[in-house]
């Protein structure tokens, strides 16, 4: 089964709408839709945006429905100069920015229990997503995707990130999904949309291509269930 979580309706809506023989469970406020696509057994969920509620999402769509892989798609702000709005961004890796633990010791971002900063994607799924964003005619980009609770807005934060973990893409949920997916030892990928720069014109650019950004991230991940027949 493949498990897909998106942060905000616009990000899973139509992919929800497109499972057949469908059925919807509640759990702490979370929707999960389980069906099929086409021949591919599915679930989906809206986890709401930041970290929290996606680890609490990906581990009951774990627990509950126990999918085989995860894909985290929706949308992102460039943290590289040559990423730019509409591209895609399909992680190598994934960290965790907000973590700081520089005091006792450790690198910022190091995630105690993985003892990592940076936790590697499926590199299988991963290729099977790129691939797929091609066959849409996107233009994409492999790097690490930087999560934390925090919508960057800042062109000083945006550079920091970026200098301290090499990161070209940042967003609230894919570390938290990773995290998760992590520690029970289940394949995960990333895959993210760009609506913004992640500096100062985000305020505005943000509400004006975040449905486009979202559009294309579904249409990719249909496009990727498509080619798993």
């Amino acid at each position: 089964m493949l498990g897909i979580i998106g942060a905000m309706d616009i990000e899973v809506n139509s992919i929800k709408n497109r499972v057949q023989n469908k059925s919807i469970t509640l759990l702490s406020g979370i929707e999960f839709v389980k069906g099929n696509i086409g021949s591919e057994e599915v679930c989906v969920a809206q986890c709401s945006p930041g970290k929290v509620n996606a680890c609490l999402c990906t581990q009951i769509m774990l627990d509950r429905f126990s999918p085989d892989r995860v894909i985290n798609i929706g949308v992102g702000c460039s943290l590289a100069d040559d990423v730019v709005i509409k591209n895609v961004v399909i992680a190598t890796d994934v960290c965790e920015y907000d973590i700081d633990i520089t005091a006792l010791g450790e690198p910022r971002g190091f995630i105690n229990g993985l003892n990592t900063v940076k936790i590697k994607t499926d590199t299988a799924l991963s290729e099977a997503l790129a691939r797929a964003a091609i066959s849409c005619g996107e233009k994409i980009h492999r790097g690490t995707i930087a999560s934390g609770d925090t919508f960057i807005a800042n062109e000083n934060m945006k550079r920091e990130i970026s200098a301290e973990f090499g990161a070209i893409c940042g967003e609230m949920e894919g570390g938290a999904v990773g995290h998760t997916c992590a520690c029970a030892g289940v394949s995960f990928a990333v895959l993210r949309c760009i609506s913004d720069g992640g500096d100062e014109s985000s305020l505005m650019d943000y509400p004006t291509f975040k449905k486009i950004a979202a559009d294309i991230s579904t249409a990719i991940v249909l496009e990727y269930i498509a080619r798993c027949k």
